[in-house]
């Protein structure tokens, strides 16, 4: 029922159309209708389905990335899309890595989102593919999620209840629910096939499981370090926290680059340093209102996802599009 394809949406043509009253005349079903749920792109090869990306062979060394409007929460991807989400992830993506690898030096695998500069077998899906596709190199992955933190929150703040520790780091006592932390910490994950729970671990044990994989776990975590840092920077001049992110990495070539999605509203928490309390759940700009929502109504994490309320999703895409917009100063493309 919501999975679309060369759906008819007029928004792509015109980015300052305003959606929230282009959508309140919507039904729930005409509005589920415009996300972006699956792809299946006729002449490409589709080798990877991920929880929000589809990934498509383009050559030995290319890939294109397809960014759906799925949106998964606790490792479960939900049954019904958040239409648009899928612009705005490539979106800031595309910012934050052109951003970085000027500030840091940290290369990123992408090519171009420009869909005019891809291949002509790509181009014929313009439509759809428009502001959600970017080309990109074919790094070999690293088993490891680069998780860092400069804020004590999640499942973080959870192992600290526990254990006094997150990840092998030991912490003072006292420290409360969203705190910052005295120092950065690099707290890595494994990084889990879908439908399964990522696991927090050590920085002994990702370093000895990159070993056998052949990576150099000091590269990636000082890079990561390096990376978060500058973001850290970028988003508190624009009254934003940056509490915590994952970057996933690879190889190219012989050389470290980042992969993926780069410092989203998926993959971080973003924070208005005006509504900041310290000791309770903050009113974040990132997914964390899926995850309340979830919450809420005692979500089985290890069931299958659910369909979600179209004000849930209404509501995560206002938070998606205001932090976008305070990033980086403009409007999305959607």
């Amino acid at each position: 029922k919501f999975q679309v394809l060369e759906f008819q949406d007029h928004r792509n043509h015109n980015p300052n159309i305003n959606m929230s009253s282009t959508e309140s005349k919507l039904t729930d079903e005409q509005f589920f209708a415009t996300g972006v749920l699956d792809t299946n792109l006729e002449g490409l090869k589709k080798v990877y389905k991920g929880k929000v990306r589809d990934v498509y062979e383009i050559d030995e060394k290319t890939f294109l990335f397809v960014v759906t409007d799925r949106i998964s929460s606790y490792d479960r991807v939900m049954k019904t899309p958040v239409p648009g989400k899928g612009k705005i992830l490539n979106q800031i993506s595309e910012f934050w890595f052109n951003y970085l690898e000027g500030k840091t030096g940290v290369k990123n695998h992408m090519i171009t989102t420009d869909i005019d500069q891809m291949p002509k077998e790509v181009q014929v899906h313009k439509k759809l593919l428009n502001g959600r596709a970017m080309l990109v190199k074919k790094l070999k992955m690293i088993p490891i999620e680069a998780i860092c933190r400069a804020y004590l929150t999640g499942s973080g703040f959870k192992d600290y209840k526990k254990t006094g520790s997150v990840c092998g780091h030991a912490l003072p006592s006292g420290i409360e629910n969203c705190q910052k932390l005295p120092n950065i910490l690099f707290t890595p994950s494994t990084k889990a096939d879908v439908g399964e729970h990522d696991e927090n671990i050590t920085e002994n044990q990702a370093e000895d499981l990159m070993k056998k994989n052949g990576f150099d776990f000091k590269n990636m975590k000082e890079s990561a370090l390096k990376l978060f840092t500058e973001a850290i920077l970028y988003a508190e001049a624009r009254g934003i926290i940056l509490a915590d992110t994952k970057f996933e990495m690879g190889i190219f070539d012989g050389v470290l680059f980042i992969g993926d999605e780069v410092l989203t509203p998926d993959s971080s928490r973003y924070w208005d340093q005006k509504k900041y309390v310290v000791g309770q759940n903050q009113d974040s700009l990132d997914k964390q209102y899926v995850r309340d929502y979830l919450t809420s109504i005692k979500f089985d994490r290890n069931g299958p996802g659910v369909p979600l309320p179209r004000n849930v999703c209404e509501k995560t895409m206002e938070k998606y599009i205001s932090i976008f917009k305070i990033l980086t100063g403009k409007d999305p493309v959607l």
